[in-house]
Formats: C-alpha cells, structure tokens, sequence
C-alpha cells in the first residue's frame, strides 16, 4: 500500500494540465537574485493581526512576493493579545530594524494602519524599493477586491467565521487564495470554498499543511511492520491560550475608536460588541471559532490525512469538560451551546480503505492527555505535555506534538529495530556558538510551497482540494462538543449526520443579510 499515491496523482495530474507551454521567467534572464516586476506574486493581506504579524517577515523577504495591499477591520488596536510581553512589538522592531519603534505605547499592536507602516519601512529601508505608491489600506475586503486590479492572491488571517466569505469572493475574482486555518468553521462552509478553488482551477494553499516529516517516519516504521497493523493515532495540545469563557459576556461596552464591529462579524447575525468576543478571544465560541481542534490539530493531523489517505471520518464523538456555579445558593452545572469548553477529548473513527484496517484517531486538549503507555511506565517515564502516539496491535510510536523524532517505546525496541534495518543512531544537534544570532527574516517552506505553486509551479501539498476529509472531521468535533459530546454518524457523500437530526442546523449558520452563501 501506497498512502502518499492519491496526493501525488494529484499534484501530478493537476500541474499537467496547465503544462501546455512554457514561459522562461524573466528572473532566469536578469540573474541571480532578479525578480522582474511581471513575475512577483502582488499579494493583499486580508487580517492583520498578532499571527500575521508574526508571519509576514517570510513573506517580506521573498523576492517574489509584492504585499501591494493590507485589509482589517481594525484600524490600530487596543484589545490584541499575545503570548508573552512585548513580543509582537520587539518582533516588529527586529523586522524592520528599529530597536525603538513604539516606545512608550502601552498596547499589543495590530491592524490594517499597523500592517501598511511594517510593509513600506521594510521595503524601503531593509528592500532598498519602496512601492512607488506604497503599500494600500482597506476595512472592507469587498472594496478591495473591487479596487485592486494588479493584485493576484490574498492571504486570508481573519477570525475563522469569515475565511469561507472572503476566501470564495476572492477565487470568484480569479485569485490565488492562502488561507490560515481553518478553511471554514461550518463544514458547509468549507465544502464551498473547495468547490469554489475546483470550480476556478485556480492554485491555493491552505496554511497549516506540511508534508509532515515527523509522520512519515513514523508510518514508514509502520509500514515496515514494526508495530504491526495500526490501530490509534492519539494527538494532544497543550491548547488553549487563550480564555474560554463559560458565561456570555456582560455589559455593552463602546466600540473602540477604528473598530468595524459590523464588518468584524461579517456573516454573523447581529450582536453587541463586546472584547471577550474579538481578536484572539474569538478562537473560544462556537459563532467565531473553531477551538483548539481546529487551531493546532490542522498542523499535527494534516500529513495523517493525506499519507494515510483518509477519507472523512464515520463516526465522531468527544468529551467537553464542564464547569459549575451558584445559583440562589444552590450548586449547578453551567450548560452552554455557545463557547467551547476548557478542556475535551475528541474520538474520530475512520473506515478501512485498501489494505489499510479501519483506524481511531484520539484528539486531547486543555492539559488533558492519553494515560501513558505502559512501555513508559516501566521505565518510570511520562508523556510530555505535547506529543503524538502511534498505537498498532503490537507496539508503539511515540512523537512529538507534530510526531517529530518519532521512536519505537521502549528505547531498546528502537534500538533493535535500527539495528535490524541498519539505520545508524542520529547525530546530536550542533552545539549553537555563544551569542550566535540571526534574526533575519527567511522564506518558510509552507510560504515556499504556495509562491512556487502561485507561480505556475504544481499545486502545493496544501491544495484546498485535499482539504475536504480534515475539514469535516474538525468541524464535527465542533458540533459534538456543542452538543455536549454526542457521537455523530457522518455520511460523507450526503453531508448529514445521521443519527441526531437536529445537529444538521450546525453543518451551516444563520447568516446575516447580504452575507448568504
């Protein structure tokens, strides 16, 4: 058996049909390092929060990319969060070289007006090639998508309840689309925008894919029979960080000064603002998120989906932790359909296919975690806080959160089986110099993947049309423990859940007017 063969038929039947000719890029012909303006990828930024902040160093230093224009709701912000003290702002400031860039200010930047200062002054003062113009600003991604003739892609870094909206109006303007994840946090949702990229054969890339380095090593041992058939796959995040709140919120706050509240809920119906609802807290409700499932498990569980070539699950159930209060003096359990809970285990059951046994895949989060194996346990070991396991009927593989540097348990099952398939110990890493820095901002190789696929090169490894299995399998763990754990039967090929028929109000969202898919 061959998982990887359905993703490279894919790949390949996919680049030939746009294979009919060949242009030789001007770049070949001005020399290294040249990139003539005719060849670079002219990309709008639609979200401009923490995390794109975070990512758009890569993106700045490839030649051939032009961020031509940013898109946010959020004008410069006041409610951002981050994962440690000034990290957003000193990472700026290493970006674009000054060491006191908002000194003094006493908040987490972000926004579209934040977004247009860190292009231009990295262009002009690290590129040396300031855009004639500079770079552009929008609230309303419409309006962008109207004004913007000489943009070819966007990248999409919105809260998840509008990836889906921004995503197929874009690919109905015939752009390259980069979306972070999830795809869409309806699974409705994201089978339209799918069926949106299919319908425009037009290359995308879906964020949090990668060819999983750490999950092919440890299949490849699967393959060679060291565990025998595979069983369960269990992945645990130490997710969230961000707060998951059991109540509503209450109070009705002003909206801040250059906040679109509106425009923020896009497809949402109406409600009042509120920050517990906005920026990173929106990762914590069922309307505006997609949890911790849908967070981290998009980059762990994506090479398991398509090395093992997964089609959507059959069957998904979960476990919600819970929370209680007082009411008048008496002790009750606070029950909620609207946000998601502190903690949860999640199971999704997978239907054999060729030669491959049927499989369980076990999601964990919120400090939860498996009980550890008992190859552990005799050596008075334990789990990390993180990790993937590997689990067949006769042994198990025990990876990091990604599956990185995946090993046999016990330790002296790994080193018989390098032994036996004379596969030499691994080198310690290098000891790093003293001091030793670079802070220099680099190409990533998920950025890699969708500029070589944006430029004509195959589709890359995260093509949304190979999106489809994982994107169901996430957003019915979301609808599980909206309905507090409930096991759904899932029929794929006619998008319904079977055995509780109220749970289909979930595969979509009451949408508000003008924003009907």
């Amino acid at each position: 058996m061959s998982p990887e063969m359905n993703r490279r038929e894919f790949l390949t039947s996919a680049a030939a049909a746009t294979a009919g000719f060949t242009i030789v890029p001007r770049r070949v012909l001005g020399g290294a390092g040249f990139v003539a303006p005719s060849d670079r990828i002219t990309l709008a930024c639609i979200g401009f929060g923490t995390q794109a902040i975070r990512e758009i160093g890569g993106i700045l230093a490839s030649p051939d990319v032009e961020v031509v224009a940013v898109c946010d709701v959020e004008k410069d912000g006041v409610n951002y969060l981050e994962w440690g003290r000034n990290q957003i702002r000193d990472g700026i400031r290493r970006l674009i070289e000054n060491p006191v860039w908002r000194e003094g200010f006493d908040r987490v930047p972000g926004g579209r007006d934040v977004g247009k200062e860190i292009v231009d002054t990295y262009s002009a003062k690290v590129r040396g090639a300031a855009p004639s113009k500079g770079c552009a600003t929008y609230v309303d991604f419409r309006e962008l998508l109207e004004k913007e003739k000489d943009v070819t892609a966007v990248k999409v870094m919105t809260p998840d309840h509008t990836h889906a909206a921004i995503a197929i109006a874009a690919l109905k303007k015939g752009m390259n689309v980069i979306v972070h994840k999830p795809l869409a946090n309806r699974v409705l949702e994201a089978r339209a925008v799918i069926e949106a990229a299919r319908a425009a054969a037009l290359a995308t890339h879906f964020l949090p894919a990668s060819e999983g380095a750490g999950q092919q090593q440890a299949l490849d041992m699967v393959r060679n029979g060291a565990i025998g058939n595979l069983r369960e796959i269990h992945n645990w995040s130490v997710r969230p960080m961000w707060p998951q709140f059991p109540t509503l919120p209450a109070g009705t706050p002003p909206v801040p000064e250059g906040f679109d509240w509106k425009l923020w809920l896009g497809p949402s119906l109406d409600r009042p603002y509120h920050p517990d609802y906005s920026h990173t807290n929106f990762r914590g409700w069922y309307e505006f998120g997609g949890g911790s499932i849908a967070d981290m498990g998009h980059y762990s569980l994506w090479p398991i989906f398509q090395l093992l070539d997964l089609d959507a699950p059959t069957s998904v159930e979960s476990t919600p932790s819970h929370v209680s209060g007082v009411d008048g003096n008496v002790c009750v359990r606070i029950r909620n359909d609207y946000s998601f809970p502190a903690a949860c285990t999640v199971r999704m059951r997978f239907a054999s296919k060729g030669s491959r046994p049927g499989l369980d895949i076990f999601w964990y989060d919120g400090g939860i975690k498996p009980a550890a194996p008992e190859e552990l346990m005799a050596g008075n070991k334990e789990l990390a806080e993180e990790g993937m396991l590997f689990v067949g009927d006769r042994g198990k593989i025990l990876g990091g959160f990604r599956a990185e540097n995946p090993r046999l348990i016990p330790d002296e099952k790994m080193r018989a089986y390098r032994v036996a398939n004379n596969i030499p110990e691994p080198a310690p890493p290098p000891p790093r110099a003293r001091g030793e820095q670079d802070n220099r901002p680099r190409v990533s190789p998920r950025d890699a993947a969708w500029i070589e696929a944006f430029k004509g090169g195959p589709p890359s490894y995260g093509d949304f049309q190979l999106a489809g299995p994982i994107c169901d399998a996430v957003n019915l763990a979301a609808i599980s423990l909206r309905l507090g754990g409930r096991r759904l039967l899932w029929d794929a090929a006619a998008a319904k859940i079977t055995n509780v028929p109220e749970a289909n109000a979930f595969l979509t969202r009451e949408y508000r007017d003008g924003w009907e898919m």
